[in-house]
């Protein structure tokens, strides 16, 4: 990259994807951290005033882990946590106040509570959460409650999780869509900052679309991967298995929307040189107003797949834009403009084939060169 945008403006542009990336973790992830949260408070106050036990520290514990802020809080996922804790707690207790504390303790009290977890269940949620929780329970000093006082304790954050979880079922389209639309929304930037640098043939401008498609790359990874761990509960929960063609749907748009991004950067990289002052470049102004409707159907198609909706207003326009893409007629005699035409046909195809155009349709739009 150039050595022409100064380093504080690349480090603003990075934070801000950064930034973008973040709020849409915490839009996704309030209601379920906040309902986690009560729970634990819930739990800690019966284990307290309800038992009388002085700390009881495990209550939450039990409730937190079992709940936290995942999306998957499937019932049989939530059971097994909380009786991984249980039994993890309830071994834990037993060896501290038949045999005492210490190393081997340690090590016999791991060993059995994992080869319950093990025998009780397949899943490995349960046997790991059972051998976590008798290591902290050997290693910490016994606090009232009576030998039993912190099984119990952890008992209650297991049925308070369970009872969240059947209370307050969850959407595992929502974090996806939170996702899609923020990650959607920097290619947007990216095409915006790079239409307007092209209109104003400013370096400047084309290299902090340049940045920003690069800063944005973690928002599109996390996007996929929430995409494709939704896609897999969905085929193990009966409950949400309707759901299962719009999850699949969006793994693909998540693939689809990386390679936009991608032909996005490559194009930024391209138009530097045909920006450059010292360069004859009259298809540009052309170009950008290409681009720039390809920003505002990509702002389209964020909106829709951020609600679920059909982006069919988004296809229209798409459509429109890939059949503009000439090379010949929109820069015939500029063959750096023409270069960048070329680069802009394979974003757009990308970008129709997200908004559910079939791959063969896509390229059909596009003039014959």
């Amino acid at each position: 990259m150039s050595a022409a945008l100064p380093a504080r403006v690349m480090l603003r542009l990075q934070l801000g994807s950064r930034v973008r990336a973040g709020w849409a973790r915490v839009r996704s992830s309030w209601a379920l951290i906040l309902q986690a949260s009560a729970a634990a408070g819930l739990s800690y106050g019966i284990g307290l005033y309800v038992f009388g036990h002085e700390m009881p520290f495990f209550a939450p514990v039990a409730a937190w882990i079992a709940l936290g802020f995942s999306r998957d809080r499937s019932v049989r996922r939530v059971a097994e946590l909380a009786i991984g804790v249980a039994i993890g707690v309830a071994a834990g207790d037993l060896v501290v106040h038949v045999i005492g504390s210490g190393i081997w303790q340690m090590a016999l009290v791991l060993a059995a509570s994992a080869l319950v977890g093990r025998f009780l269940d397949r899943g490995a949620l349960l046997t790991t959460q059972a051998g976590v929780q008798a290591i902290v329970i050997v290693g910490l000093p016994q606090i009232g409650g009576g030998p039993f006082g912190r099984w119990i304790d952890a008992l209650v954050g297991g049925v308070v999780a369970l009872a969240v979880a059947l209370l307050t079922p969850t959407d595992p389209r929502r974090h996806p869509r939170t996702l899609a639309q923020a990650a959607v929304h920097e290619l947007t930037e990216v095409l915006d900052v790079l239409a307007r640098g092209l209109r104003t043939r400013s370096v400047d401008d084309v290299e902090a679309a340049l940045l920003t498609g690069r800063a944005s790359q973690p928002a599109l990874d996390e996007w996929r991967d929430a995409a494709r761990s939704a896609a897999e509960l969905v085929r193990l929960a009966p409950a949400h298995r309707r759901h299962r063609g719009e999850l699949d749907a969006m793994v693909v748009q998540s693939v689809l929307l990386d390679r936009a991004m991608r032909s996005a950067r490559v194009l930024a990289r391209r138009s530097i040189a045909a920006v450059d002052e010292g360069h004859v470049a009259p298809g540009l102004p052309h170009v950008a107003d290409v681009v720039g409707s390809a920003a505002r159907a990509t702002d389209d198609l964020a909106l829709a797949l951020g609600t679920g909706q059909d982006p069919h207003p988004t296809r229209e326009r798409l459509l429109g834009v890939a059949a503009s893409l000439d090379p010949y007629t929109l820069a015939p005699d500029d063959w750096q403009a023409q270069s960048l035409v070329l680069l802009l046909r394979s974003l757009v195809v990308d970008l129709l084939e997200a908004a559910g155009t079939d791959p063969e349709g896509a390229r059909a739009t596009l003039p014959e060169l």
